[in-house]
């Protein structure tokens, strides 16, 4: 395969702006609920335009060993508590990741989606003929979702107070 073009989604039990704050923790470094496929270093605030964001993918989980995919990006666009999208720049990967957070059942839970559109490049390319890494992507997605739900599921925000 060439490239990726996934879409990954899950409904999240807590508020949108509970799902903005996780999402925007983990990629600034939180090491929160991407654990154990992926970990992330960040020049400051992930969504704050300009931003890079180191992104470390650990196929058997971190400090597991096997082969580590390292990629850079570059927040290039913030809808602030709605969307967010990074470009990949450097390293593994050439593309974007669109992030975008939406109320649903009347801002008591949270559609969550990363769109993954990504070219391949060196290790990446490498593996791809071996492994099927579009499928890891989503089953790492997946986790890491879940994970958030387990993490603030249930938590809503009421005039900026947590509950």
């Amino acid at each position: 395969m060439s490239g990726y073009d996934i879409i990954d989604e899950a409904y999240i039990d807590s508020s949108p702006d509970l799902v903005w704050h996780s999402l925007v923790a983990e990629l600034s470094g939180a090491a929160s609920f991407w654990l154990p496929f992926n970990t992330f270093e960040s020049s400051g605030p992930a969504d704050e335009l300009g931003t890079t964001v180191k992104w470390t993918v650990h196929p058997k989980g971190k400090d597991k060993g096997g082969p580590k995919l390292r990629f850079t990006s570059r927040t290039v666009s913030v809808v602030p508590g709605r969307r967010l999208t990074a470009e990949y720049f450097e390293g593994v990967f050439r593309g974007t990741a669109d992030f975008t957070v939406e109320p649903v059942n009347g801002g008591l839970a949270t559609r969550v989606s990363l769109h993954f559109t990504a070219q391949p490049q060196g290790l990446a390319k490498v593996l791809s003929k071996v492994a099927d890494i579009g499928q890891k992507h989503s089953d790492a997605t997946q986790l890491a979702f879940a994970n958030l739900n387990t993490v603030i599921g249930g938590r809503h925000t009421s005039n900026g107070v947590h509950r």
